[in-house]
């Protein structure tokens, strides 16, 4: 009998995780954001400029980040839910600076503890050893609120 209790409580934690995780990124929604400044997304380097993210599919790890003066400034990526954080009260795009680079690496949702993370990629790596080599520093964190 506590083994199907068991059952049916993870089964409830994993559902609410679920839901928590899509909300950002429900079909017909999207974040706008205007980021200052140039920054890379999964390998592709993208000017200063409003954006919009918004879901590909029906999952809630593939997204769209796309410029919104120039179709030729996007890319598709998957993210991956980061759960320990805390509930901000508004949209957020979170980048990590090494000097003057800078990379997405999560997407966080107003009154959700879940946000989407992006793995680094291999150059984010790269420039992270270089700089606590050379440093012994820590990247920084910028965060870009969306447009309302």
């Amino acid at each position: 009998m506590k083994k199907f209790f068991s059952v049916v409580a993870a089964g409830c934690l994993l559902s609410l995780l679920v839901v928590g995780t899509t909300r950002a990124q429900e079909p017909g929604t999207s974040i706008r954001v205007q980021i200052p400044f140039d920054f890379t997304v999964r390998g592709k380097t993208l000017p200063a400029g409003e954006y919009e993210v918004r879901r590909i599919n029906d999952e809630p790890i593939g997204l769209l980040l796309r410029n919104m003066h120039d179709k030729h400034d996007n890319v598709v990526f998957e993210t991956e839910p980061k759960i320990d954080r805390t509930i901000t009260k508004r949209d957020e795009l979170i980048f990590t600076r090494y000097g003057d680079s800078y990379f997405l690496s999560e997407i966080v949702t107003a009154g959700e503890q879940t946000g989407e993370e992006l793995s680094p990629t291999h150059r984010e790596r790269e420039l992270r050893r270089e700089m606590m080599t050379r440093n012994q520093t820590q990247p920084e964190t910028v965060t870009v609120a969306a447009l309302n």
